[in-house]
């Protein structure tokens, strides 16, 4: 059988006895019978066996029971070994069951016979040659072999198999889930999902929504048929339920009485209509059957049994809600399906199933002809869970429509605004639009729900996001704080001093951290404890920015434990984007790469949660050389504009691609990047948040010729910070005067300039090791160790993020010792760039050397032989190439030409026999064509560690 038809069968028969037994005419025979469910892949089974190898005088004998032609014309008596496969043995009648048995009892030495049966369709369950059992030969070995049926996993390859890489691991889930398991229904709805117009788009809805296809629906009918008229509500009962339902259930809602209830449900399950499940559970064996038997009802017939149905589940405890509503719409009693869906809809936001809740009630929602007043009553709710679940564009869409709506009382309006206004800035990241409605809400609820002004007041004091100065978020904190006052309501005073700390941490202001000891951890108040996980998990973004790393861990635990334990999945997310920025900053970059790609294809629906997984990403990308992946993730992929993004992830990401452009040597384009992003963060006051970009920006500005402007820049930075506690920020001032220093020395004192930036890079470097942030402590120390060395030595150029300077003539008296120590702390730097995985670092430190370090004493003349293996050069050549890098980049990088870079390249891939650069990179991983293959570093390709000469 091939992989080809997607029912792959258990394979393992190679060598069991059945095998032996056909390749040894003398072996005494042996029985196996394979057992399986309709759909399970028996017959392909037997065509394997009857593949398996055997001797050249084996015959083979196909039986198929029930097909009306009898059994095949062979003796079983004869010498000739002989290997039955008998199908259908369920089917088998009177005649056809006498002539099996007697076939198989008959068996010779050096033969072997397969009988594959449905279990649930023996006339004699568990007798698969009926009544009275077989009296085997005791020569004879008998085996039973059960089929099984296929997990989610097998489930997910199959359907990546059928239909690509795209389908969601929700969609496979909720595969699996209604076909349970059975191959042929696999492949089967595989098949009518990939025919589909429009094509599959891979989501859970759609799997959902496709009907059973055309063998299980026929199988389940024929089957129900198949039992008496009097049997059939059992079945049609269990088809209304659509679960696994109790031995009550099923007779309250087919309407029989109790004998006749439980000689039907007998009838049914011995008929295999219907199968149990687990203790007092019953239902189909396949899920999807049951859409096939509901839909073959008459309407009013099916109407009545999910009338009966409501009544039954009404009687449970807890009462399923959501399954209640079903029934009462489809039996079309429209009141008490909307008092069912209220019923639902709170009991699964109390439960914090908030993304349960929203399903619902838009659902509900969007059905045409809704009363106002229904919908006046259900809108609030569902803008309540949205608020503190994920994104749903439906959501919004509704909300925008309902809000609309002038027959609504005005504090319902204000209410539904408010959270409109929330969903649209904290999910969408529809940030104007967010604004307007957030002011709309606050003016249309001040006089007759304060609270609740006071929530959409507080919004407005948020900081992060780009348009309003950090004063217009202050003076509405303060008529939050008021509102929040007047109104008496402890979870809104919450609310509002979330928002403080939000604030007073991001801009570093000296009572931060108290106000964040006073939110509310150990209440046991849901709305109130939200709040404070909101507060917590804000708190530690904050603290991950500043550079308060430390604080940051214990902070992102407390927040994220209380976001879950208070059913707040919206801010749990918000700090798994802040713990990713965490690791990132500290070094943890093994598996980094991989973590913020698996969070943003979690996220794939509300891609702003992911804004953070993008950046890191980029980062990532940037320091390892692969530029072109840089920019796209650093641009959020197109998801987002970077306009749209808060404003400390846009500066961070304009500050990344500054620094790229400038290693591209697009000197013009990194300074007007820089002057854009620095009118974001200086227009809205938040100075900490410069840290990302300042560096890069002072640098470009100087590069481009505007001294003036990047003078003015550190000056600005400088006092916009003020007296908080800021650690990373202050670094960042740091790096920005060395940068100064090192670019804006006038020729005459070149030598001073040189050193005082130095001793600048050194200070920077130290602050950032207390952080710790390894990488900047790397860059810092690399300039530090630069500067030292054009200071001491006559080598020529200065390089300063890929870009050449003229260096002027050192004074005659070269301090030799002091060259020297400059040569080994870049040779560290070097190192460490290669341990964290900073694969274009390294390659540009290292290039670096080459350029500056004195030669050494001793080296023979003449370069190295590498006839078969990759020289270092080459190595490093091919290390940046396959990482994404242009020639014309990887010549930037390493100060060679572009004709040299090509020449290296081709003799790489010459000596690995590699045909193009993809394939350059799969070889030098697998270390093909070189004896000193470079060792992988964390989520990026190959770097070497011994080019420093």
């Amino acid at each position: 059988m091939s992989e080809d038809d997607g029912l792959t069968a258990e394979r393992g028969f190679a060598g069991s006895p059945l095998a032996r037994v056909l390749a040894d005419s003398r072996a005494q025979p042996v029985l196996l019978f394979v057992e399986g469910a309709a759909g399970q892949g028996k017959s392909h089974l037997l065509r394997e066996l009857a593949d398996l190898p055997r001797a050249a005088d084996v015959a083979r004998s196909w039986w198929r029971c029930g097909a009306g032609d009898g059994p095949p014309q062979v003796d079983a008596g004869a010498d000739t070994p002989t290997l039955w496969l008998v199908d259908d043995a369920h089917r088998a009648d009177g005649d056809e069951l006498r002539l099996l048995r007697r076939m198989l009892e008959g068996l010779r030495p050096g033969s072997a016979a397969a009988v594959a049966y449905r279990p649930e369709e023996l006339p004699v369950p568990g007798l698969p040659l009926g009544d009275p059992p077989v009296t085997y030969p005791s020569r004879m070995t008998v085996l039973r072999h059960r089929l099984g049926f296929w997990d989610e996993a097998r489930v997910r390859r199959a359907a990546v198999r059928a239909l690509g890489e795209g389908i969601s691991s929700e969609a496979a889930r909720r595969l699996h889930e209604r076909t349970g398991g059975v191959p042929r229904v696999v492949v089967d709805l595989l098949t009518e999902l990939r025919e589909r117009r429009p094509a599959f788009g891979g989501t859970a809805a759609e799997v959902e929504a496709a009907g059973p296809p055309v063998r299980l629906a026929e199988l389940a009918l024929s089957r129900t048929r198949a039992l008496a008229p009097e049997d059939r509500p059992v079945v049609w009962a269990a088809a209304v339920l659509d679960g696994p339902a109790g031995r009550g259930e099923l007779l309250a809602v087919s309407g029989l009485g109790l004998v006749p209830g439980n000689a039907a449900l007998l009838r049914a399950l011995g008929g295999a209509a219907l199968a149990e499940l687990g203790e007092d559970r019953y239902g189909f064996p396949v899920p999807l059957a049951a859409s096939a038997v509901r839909a073959s009802l008459p309407g009013p017939v099916r109407q009545d049994l999910h009338r009966r149905a409501a009544k039954a589940l009404r009687r449970g405890q807890p009462v399923p809600w959501a399954a209640v509503a079903d029934h009462h719409r489809a039996a079309g009693q429209s009141r008490k399906w909307i008092n069912a869906v209220e019923r639902a809809a709170e009991s699964a936001a109390a439960s914090s199933r908030h993304q349960e809740a929203i399903t619902l009630l838009e659902r509900t929602l969007a059905t045409p002809g809704l009363p106002p007043r229904v919908r006046a009553r259900l809108a609030p709710l569902l803008a309540r869970s949205a608020v503190t679940g994920l994104r749903s564009d439906q959501t919004v869409e509704v909300l925008a429509q309902i809000v609309q709506d002038a027959s609504l009382p005005a504090a319902v309006r204000g209410e539904l605004r408010l959270d409109l206004g929330l969903m649209l800035c904290n999910q969408m990241g529809r940030y104007p639009e967010g604004w307007r409605a957030l002011e709309t809400a606050a003016a249309e609820l001040h006089e007759v729900r304060p609270g609740l002004a006071a929530r959409a007041m507080g919004a407005l004091s948020s900081p992060f996001w780009p348009g309003n100065s950090i004063d217009v978020h202050r003076e509405w904190l303060v008529k939050a704080m008021a509102a929040a006052d007047m109104s008496g309501d402890d979870a809104m005073r919450t609310a509002v001093l979330a928002n403080r700390v939000a604030l007073a941490t991001s801009c570093a202001e000296t009572d931060a951290w108290e106000l964040v000891r006073r939110l509310p951890r150990d209440t046991t108040d849901t709305a109130r404890a939200g709040q404070a996980a909101r507060g917590l998990c804000n708190a530690a973004d904050s603290a991950v920015w500043l550079g308060l790393h430390e604080r940051a861990s214990d902070l992102l635990a407390e927040g994220r434990e209380l976001s879950a334990r208070s059913g707040a999945p919206y801010f749990e997310h918000n700090a798994l984007g802040a713990q990713l920025l965490q690791e990132w900053w500290t070094g943890q970059w093994p598996g980094l790469a991989r973590r913020c790609e698996d969070f943003v294809a979690a996220t794939a629906d509300m891609p702003l949660i992911a804004s953070d997984a993008y950046v890191v990403r980029g980062l990532l990308a940037l320091a390892q050389g692969d530029w072109g992946e840089a920019a796209s993730w650093l641009s959020q992929r197109g998801t987002f504009g970077r306009e749209d993004l808060p404003v400390p992830l846009a500066t961070t990401a304009a500050g990344a691609l500054t620094r790229l452009a400038l290693a591209r040597q697009e000197v013009r384009a990194a300074a007007d990047q820089a002057r854009a992003a620095w009118s974001v963060v200086a227009g809205k006051g938040v100075w900490p948040w410069a840290a990302e970009l300042a560096p890069w920006a002072v640098e470009a500005l100087v590069r481009a010729g505007d001294d003036v402007t990047a003078r003015a820049m550190v000056r600005d930075f400088a006092q916009g910070l003020g007296p908080g506690q800021a650690p990373a920020a202050r670094a960042a001032l740091t790096w920005c005067r060395a940068v100064l220093a090192e670019t804006t020395a006038s020729a005459g004192d070149r030598r001073e300039g040189l050193l005082r930036a130095a001793e600048l890079y050194r200070a920077a470097t130290t602050a950032y090791g207390k952080l710790p942030r390894p990488y900047a402590q790397t860059l810092t120390a690399e300039g530090a160790a630069r500067c030292a060395l054009a200071a001491h030595t006559d080598a020529g150029p200065v390089q300063v993020a890929g870009i050449e300077h003229d260096a002027a003539p050192p004074e005659p008296a070269t301090d030799l010792t002091r060259a020297l120590s400059a040569v080994a702390e870049l040779e560290a730097c070097a190192q460490r760039f290669t341990e964290l995985g900073a694969v274009w670092d390294a390659a540009r430190t290292r290039a670096l050397l080459r350029t500056r370090q004195p030669a050494r004493k001793g080296r023979p003349p003449g370069r190295p032989s590498h006839a078969d293996e990759l020289s270092p050069r080459e190595s490093e050549v091919a290390q940046l190439a396959v990482s994404g890098l242009t020639n014309r980049e990887i010549a930037v990088t390493l100060h060679l030409s572009p004709r040299t870079v090509e020449q290296h390249i081709a003799r790489a891939m010459r000596k690995t026999g590699a045909l193009s650069r993809r394939d350059l990179a799969r070889r030098l991983e697998g270390g093909s064509g070189t004896g000193n293959a470079p060792s992988p570093g964390p989520d990026g390709p190959p770097v070497r560690t011994d080019d420093v000469c």
